[in-house]
């Protein structure tokens, strides 16, 4: 080999290399935010002996992000923010109540939401008891829409309440969870920043069409170009569906978990992973949470969280 070729060579393997440095930087380092629902929500695990319904000690060693529910716009949430972030996770908070009440039955879920007449009195007073606009680096991101779509928001509701949000509010990112089958229905205002869309007992979402074509909706109602993706890993086991419907034995988990990370990775606009959900016994009493599950499981969820938080 003369010495010309043998420095192209050189050459050719350091451009490879930073190529491949680029490409591992793009699909890791946009996912800023990781954790899982359920966290401090007022659900009780029946597998525990004893009372719990908050877990950010079993978390925040490899999340930053945790949600809070609120109820009522009296609600003084000020203490458990707090908690959060000492332990450097910002809170998720989930505020539909304080905007929309059950009205009926007639929408896709079965649950009919409408945009509550006094809902700005109710938001202001949520703000005020809680100082919000002091305690805002507390927050991540307001959780409003709960399957808007899917539970009969319409999209002016939807609307009224994310502008009148933003515009108390603009630096705090608000985010809509939308359910499988209304995406196609789905309208986002420009004032919501984070968009994401949940379909469980997939085992592979990365290759599953129903999925991609799915997700490739949601991503063609983005309205701005600063909107950004919330994957929800599937974090739960129901023998039922799991086993019944997608064909995963619980044990086969792991592998359900690395192939929502590598998904979320393949999208540049994935700001966030939501792992559904951490307690067990939610939708139904045997379900499996992530806490519960195997330990061999529960560490991959680990490392994937420290992974994105750079928590050691």
């Amino acid at each position: 080999m003369n010495k010309l070729t043998l420095i192209f060579s050189i050459l050719l393997l350091i451009s490879c290399d930073k190529e491949n440095q680029s490409e591992q930087t793009i699909n890791s380092t946009h996912i800023k935010y990781f954790g899982f629902t359920l966290i401090d929500t007022y659900w009780d695990d029946p597998t525990d002996n004893q009372t719990k319904t908050n877990y950010i000690d079993e978390v925040y060693e490899f999340s930053n992000i945790a949600d809070i529910l609120v109820v009522n716009p009296s609600d003084d949430i000020i203490s458990r923010m707090t908690e959060m972030n000492n332990l450097q996770v910002k809170s998720v908070l989930h505020i539909s109540e304080i905007f929309f009440e059950l009205v009926g039955n007639s929408s896709a879920s079965g649950l009919e939401y409408d945009l509550r007449a006094d809902y700005q009195t109710r938001w202001n007073e949520f703000m005020s008891i809680n100082s919000l606009h002091i305690n805002q680096n507390l927050i991540q991101t307001f959780y409003l829409g709960e399957e808007p779509t899917w539970n009969g928001i319409t999209f002016s509701e939807l609307k009224s309440a994310t502008d009148y949000i933003k515009q108390a509010l603009p630096n705090i990112p608000i985010m809509i969870i939308e359910a499988y089958p209304a995406v196609d229905e789905l309208q986002i205002p420009n004032s919501v920043d984070w968009i994401g869309f949940d379909h469980y007992f997939i085992k592979d979402p990365k290759t599953n069409t129903i999925y991609l074509n799915e997700l490739n909706t949601l991503k063609s109602k983005f309205s701005n170009d600063n909107q950004k993706l919330v994957i929800v890993m599937d974090t739960h086991f129901m023998s039922s569906f799991h086993e019944d419907i997608g064909g995963i034995a619980l044990n086969e988990m792991d592998e359900v978990i690395n192939n929502y990370y590598e998904l979320a990775k393949s999208e540049p606009k994935t700001i966030a992973i939501l792992g559904y959900f951490w307690p067990s016994g939610f939708d139904l009493p045997e379900s499996i949470g992530a806490r519960n599950m195997p330990q061999t499981i529960k560490e991959n969820y680990i490392q994937i969280g420290k992974q994105i938080t750079n928590k050691e």
